[in-house]
């Protein structure tokens, strides 16, 4: 049985940081593209950031140069270190596992199951201004 598990959430006011880690357990990492996904309300699942099986790393427009994704492919780990956070980061952060060289795109993810790939039960991330 796969299983991903996220650690680190949390509330945090702007301008600080917080680590989001992810522990995977019945894949190996290298089989698939491990990403970092949000769901904001009232908008579409966002796909943070994701690192391929090769280390190629992707950043969305409104994390880059704040957010850090990495990877422990020894430890089935997955990390997310968020910098100079801003209220408009508060969401629920999830861990997924999808097909190489792919993404998910939906309009919900985090906090319902998502037909694709496997996903964490989500972290709650609250930035206050």
């Amino acid at each position: 049985e796969v299983q991903l598990v996220e650690s680190g959430g949390g509330s945090v006011q702007a301008g600080g940081s917080l680590r989001l880690s992810c522990t995977a357990s019945g894949l190996t990492f290298d089989d698939y593209a491990m990403g970092w996904y949000r769901q904001r309300a009232e908008s579409e699942c966002e796909r943070v950031s994701s690192i391929s099986s090769e280390g190629v790393t992707y950043y969305g427009d409104s994390v880059k140069g704040r957010f850090t994704i990495s990877k422990d492919n020894v430890r089935n780990s997955l990390y997310l270190q968020m910098d100079s956070l801003k209220p408009d980061d508060t969401g629920v952060y999830c861990c997924a596992a999808v097909p190489s060289n792919t993404y998910y795109s939906g309009p919900s993810c985090c906090v319902e199951p998502v037909p694709f790939g496997f996903w964490g039960q989500g972290t709650q991330v609250t930035v206050s201004s």
